[in-house]
């Protein structure tokens, strides 16, 4: 139902819906998305860790873990029992020292929930500083009122 505008006058309105604008925001948002797509598949090669065991079984261990406990003031503590606070530099040592004796040592890293980040942070570089490749974080099991 389009009117002509070839004889009539120029008051007419025209019925035709003029598509461009519409045309122009979809070949843009083409393109945007065109563009965008590669970064938002970019992934990270990853081997996870694949687990046999039953949930009752505790994980068997060839190597104890070396402990690194970083409490909310961001004190590390080296080693499962030990209470003496330490700084960054004696932790860089002894994952270094752990390193040349036993490198398939698993770093188990127990941090307070209010500690920064960059405290853990610090610890990831120093592992991966002594080429320590296996690390775990230590978390803690909350019981539920029922069990």
């Amino acid at each position: 139902m389009a009117f002509s505008t070839n004889g009539g006058d120029e008051d007419t309105p025209m019925a035709d819906i003029n598509v461009t604008p519409l045309v122009d925001v979809m070949l843009v948002l083409l393109i945007v998305f065109m563009i965008t797509m590669p970064v938002l598949t970019h992934s990270i090669p990853l081997e996870l860790p694949v687990t046999s065991q039953k949930k009752d079984e505790p994980p068997k261990q060839d190597v104890k873990p070396l402990t690194i406990a970083i409490d909310k003031d961001g004190a590390y503590r080296v080693g499962a029992e030990s209470q003496d606070a330490v700084d960054l530099d004696t932790v860089k040592r002894s994952l270094m020292e752990v390193a040349k004796d036993k490198p398939d040592t698993i770093v188990a890293i127990s941090a307070d929930k209010e500690v920064p980040y960059d405290f853990v942070a610090q610890v990831l570089d120093a592992a991966r500083d002594a080429k320590l490749a296996k690390i775990g974080f230590v978390t803690k099991v909350e019981q539920q009122a029922g069990e």
